[in-house]
């Protein structure tokens, strides 16, 4: 946004250029590594404008997708302090992080224009209402993630859900025993014997990562379309629930990994401007009452997918006063409730659920930075 993208190349180019972009193919040349995505995008819902909510990476990402905020305690959300960073050295992570574990944190600058000012550090262990601390019963939730002290991991920094035994321990708190599951290819399990959860998050293992860069075998956009396929493909449940007439999948990234993007993000007032938002991300809608095709132009964020669950649980929007009161959206744009639900179209991979339910791969991270 300061010009670079008008550099060109004169004379001999650079093997690795400022510029880049996926190309859609396999390591072999073949194409269609991006297909399920492309598919998903022209099937279902596209939003042309959502914005990865903080600035920075993985750690405060995840919080922001769980809770709302990054910030230690709800009074330093409300004065515009966040975790900015990972965690330095990145695992252990969380509540369960070694002693000597630090996060940077970020705070208003004193003289605007917004730019934050990371001055100093702190234990990545945190104490904040998130979306299970709201949902009303009888809902549930599940978090399923690779690793119990990882950075994606986010319940891990939440004090009051991972309950740790102290520094370097374990979470033995009892939402944490209860609703965390450190295996993700569970979820494929989960909703073949019709146990899937009011709202699940889902966190890749690392040989399922798109993550640019990284050691990976491309499994990522084959991952989500076996969770696509698995709810379209569910047949009743004993009850009669019928997954694919009422389920929402949102698809979406943690941050914009350092992909060029042209479109200025949208710079909150006041204290909150210092650090949201960041780059633009891409966000994939689908369920039964997503108009084929439809593209949202409004400016989405982290904290409308958390109104969206407000929404459709009958919790107050913005209930958290964090990113879900900040945020202008809540995702209803993508659902037509006023027509009978899609028949299901199966998604085309060159994996299926059978392929990662059977992977005895020991999980990753998602990125290894």
């Amino acid at each position: 946004m300061d010009g670079a993208g008008d550099v060109s190349c004169v004379g001999t180019c650079l093997s690795q250029p400022q510029f880049r972009f996926v190309a859609n193919r396999f390591s072999d040349g073949s194409h269609g590594i991006l297909d399920p995505y492309l598919s998903l995008a022209t099937q279902y819902g596209w939003a042309n404008y959502m914005f990865q909510t903080n600035q920075g990476p993985s750690f405060p990402a995840h919080q922001f997708i769980f809770g709302g905020t990054s910030a230690p305690s709800a009074a330093d959300d409300h004065m515009g302090i966040f975790a900015s960073e990972n965690t330095k050295g990145n695992r252990p992570s969380g509540c369960i992080a070694d002693a000597g574990t630090k996060v940077e944190l970020i705070r208003p600058h004193p003289n605007p224009p917004p730019r934050g000012v990371e001055d100093s550090e702190t234990y990545p262990c945190f104490d904040h209402q998130t979306i299970p601390d709201i949902l009303p019963a009888p809902f549930s939730w599940k978090y399923y993630a690779p690793n119990a002290g990882s950075i994606w991991t986010a319940p891990n920094a939440i004090s009051h859900i991972c309950q740790p035994t102290g520094p370097g321990g374990t979470c033995q708190g009892r939402e944490w025993l209860n609703h965390v599951d450190l295996k993700p290819s569970d979820v494929l399990a989960d909703i073949r014997s019709c146990n899937l959860q009011s709202v699940s998050w889902v966190i890749p293992a690392g040989q399922n990562s798109d993550h640019a860069g990284r050691p990976n075998n491309s499994g990522g956009p084959a991952w989500v379309a076996a969770i696509v396929n698995a709810i379209g493909n569910q047949p009743a449940c004993p009850n009669g629930e019928v997954y694919w007439h009422n389920t929402a999948i949102i698809v979406t990234w943690d941050d914009w990994g350092g992909w060029y993007d042209h479109e200025p993000p949208t710079i909150l007032p006041l204290r909150q401007g210092d650090y949201q938002y960041g780059f633009r991300v891409p966000l994939i809608v689908v369920s039964a009452y997503t108009p084929a095709g439809y593209i949202s132009n409004f400016r989405h964020d982290f904290g409308s997918i958390l109104r969206f669950i407000e929404h459709n649980f009958g919790i107050s929007e913005g209930q958290l006063t964090f990113a879900d009161h900040r945020a202008t959206t809540d995702l209803t744009d993508f659902f037509d409730l006023d027509h009978a639900p899609r028949p299901f179209q199966r998604v085309s991979a060159d994996k299926d659920a059978t392929y990662f339910l059977n992977d005895k791969t020991v999980p990753t991270d998602p990125d290894n930075d």
